[in-house]
C-alpha cells in the first residue's frame, strides 16, 4: 500500500527554483496535534497567571486595609486613654479635695481580687474588724499630713518627699530596668500595647523588698503578673510586684519600708526572671521612675 503524503510547493519569488517538500500524512498530524497542545497549555498558564495577579492585588489591598484599621483602633486606644486618665486625674483631683476640706470618704484601692483573698482568707470577726481598723487609722493619719502640708498648694499628687515611709520611693530590687513605663511591643504577640510598669532584670530568687509602708492587699496568682503582690500605702497609692517565685506575706499583714515580701521568679507571661513593678496614684498607673530614688 502506498504511503499518503502531504506536498508543500515554495515559490521563494519570480526568478527563484520551485521547491517542492513533501511530508507523510502522520508528520503533519503530529505537528498540528502539539501546536493545539502547545496553545493550549499557553493559555491554562496566562489564565493562571492573571488569577494569580488577580489575588495578589486582593491581598495587596485587604493588607492596606488591615493596617489602616490597626491604625485607626491604635489612635482610637490612645484617645480612649487619654480621656480615661482625664477622666481619672479629674475624680483623684474631687476626692482629694473632699478629703482634704473633710467632705466625703477616703476612697480605698480598687482591687477586686485584693477583696476576695481579704474576705476568704479572715478567720474570725475579730481579724477582720482589726484589719479594718488599722487600715482606717492609716487613712486617717495620711489625711492629716494632706491637710497640714498639701492643702495651701492643692498639690494633691504625692511626690518622693511626701510621707517618707510609706511613699514607695525606693528601688524593690537593684537591677537593669529592660522595659520602661508606656507603649512598648509586646513579647509574644508583637502588637503594640501599654506597659502600666518597668521590668527589673535580675537573678533568679532575688528578694523582693517593699518600696514603703503599707498593708498588703493581694498576695497571689493574678493571670498574666502570676504570682503577685498589691500592697496599698495610702495617700491613694499602692503599688504591685509581679512574676514573683515565692510570696512571704499575707493578705492584711502590714509591712513596713525595705521589708522582704517576696521573690524574683517567672511566673506568668514572662520570657525570663525579672520584677515588674507598678505604682498606682487612686487606682490610675503612673511611671514608677518618678518615685524610684533610693
Amino acid at each position: 500500500m502506498d504511503k499518503k503524503f502531504y506536498t508543500f510547493l515554495i515559490f521563494p519569488g519570480a526568478h527563484g527554483n520551485l521547491r517542492k517538500i513533501r511530508l507523510p500524512f502522520y508528520v503533519v498530524h503530529l505537528v498540528l496535534a502539539f501546536s493545539v497542545v502547545g496553545i493550549m497549555t499557553i493559555a491554562a498558564l496566562a489564565n493562571s497567571y492573571a488569577r494569580m495577579l488577580l489575588k495578589v492585588s486582593n491581598y495587596n489591598n485587604l493588607r492596606t486595609e488591615r493596617e489602616a484599621l490597626k491604625t485607626q483602633n491604635r489612635t482610637l486606644e490612645n484617645a480612649v486613654t487619654t480621656t480615661n486618665a482625664k477622666l481619672d486625674s479629674l475624680q483623684s483631683l474631687a476626692t482629694e479635695v473632699a478629703l482634704t476640706y473633710g467632705f466625703g470618704e477616703a476612697r480605698r484601692p480598687r482591687f477586686p481580687e485584693a477583696a476576695l483573698s481579704l474576705a476568704t482568707q479572715s478567720n474570725s470577726t475579730l481579724e477582720s474588724s482589726y484589719r479594718a481598723s488599722l487600715y482606717a487609722f492609716n487613712l486617717i493619719r495620711n489625711s492629716s499630713r494632706i491637710s497640714s502640708r498639701q492643702a495651701p498648694a492643692l498639690g494633691f499628687v504625692p511626690t518622693a518627699d511626701f510621707g517618707h515611709e510609706t511613699v514607695p520611693n525606693i528601688w524593690p530590687v537593684r537591677g537593669r530596668v529592660t522595659e520602661g513605663f508606656g507603649q512598648r511591643s509586646d513579647p509574644f504577640s508583637g502588637e503594640g500595647v501599654f506597659h502600666s510598669g518597668v521590668d527589673i532584670s535580675v537573678p533568679f530568687g532575688t528578694q523582693v523588698e517593699v518600696s514603703g509602708d503599707g498593708i498588703v492587699m493581694h498576695a497571689g496568682w493574678d493571670s498574666g503578673y502570676g504570682n503577685a503582690i498589691v500592697v496599698d500605702h495610702g495617700y491613694g497609692m499602692a503599688t504591685k510586684y509581679g512574676h514573683l517565685s515565692k510570696i512571704y506575706v499575707v493578705v492584711g499583714q502590714e509591712v513596713k519600708r525595705r521589708q522582704v515580701i517576696g521573690a524574683v521568679g517567672m511566673t506568668g507571661r514572662t520570657t525570663g526572671p525579672h520584677l515588674h513593678y507598678e505604682v498606682f496614684v487612686n487606682d490610675t498607673p503612673v511611671n514608677p521612675m518618678k518615685y524610684l530614688h533610693e
